[in-house]
């Protein structure tokens, strides 16, 4: 086997380890996409049986955004294991215990039927802000592209842009807003 084809193969083969930012996404679109890199789904060389996902690190996950209702309405399952340990604890309540938990759970449950998911959920670490370990942003070399672009807030655009922005109609110095 020539060098460039043993490099070749060691690379389709290596763990790649790959950044997602969560801000502003829906964790439950994100986690099929995540899924598709923890589980190795987008190598050619994929196979159910085979074990060649990759590495993924969350950022942001503490500015997840929910659809519509759902930080009232959606409710998370968990029991302790004993008699009457059954609970369930609302969207809202689970953030803000942990904020990166509704991420780790709609990835857990994108996997369903992979009886290996235990073990490829231990391949996805999470963090609720932008703060990485340095050791862990050496071995990142891909970033996975958001689903849905982040909106740039009216207070963080420059006065100047705002001011050059074309108007729909001027209003009267008189007019009042009711």
């Amino acid at each position: 086997m020539s060098a460039a084809k043993r490099v070749q193969q060691w690379a389709t083969f290596a763990r790649t380890w790959h950044i997602f930012d969560c801000k502003w996404q829906d964790p439950y679109l994100s986690a099929n996409v995540i899924k598709k890199y923890l589980m190795g789904m987008h190598k050619p060389i994929y196979h159910p049986m085979n074990d060649c996902g990759d590495v993924v690190v969350c950022i942001n996950s503490r500015d997840i955004a929910l659809r519509g209702d759902d930080w009232r309405q959606r409710a998370y399952f968990h029991h302790t294991g004993y008699p009457g340990g059954a609970s369930w604890t609302l969207a809202w309540e689970v953030h803000n215990k942990d904020p990166t938990m509704i991420i780790k759970k709609a990835v857990y449950r994108s996997m369903k039927g992979n009886l290996q998911r235990r073990h490829t959920m231990q391949r996805m670490l999470i963090y609720p802000g932008e703060e990485v370990p340095e050791d862990i942003m050496q071995n990142v070399t891909n970033q996975i592209r958001q689903l849905r672009p982040v909106p740039t807030r009216l207070d963080h655009i420059p006065e100047d842009e705002v001011k050059k922005y074309p108007k729909v109609m001027e209003y009267p110095e008189d007019y009042v807003l009711k």
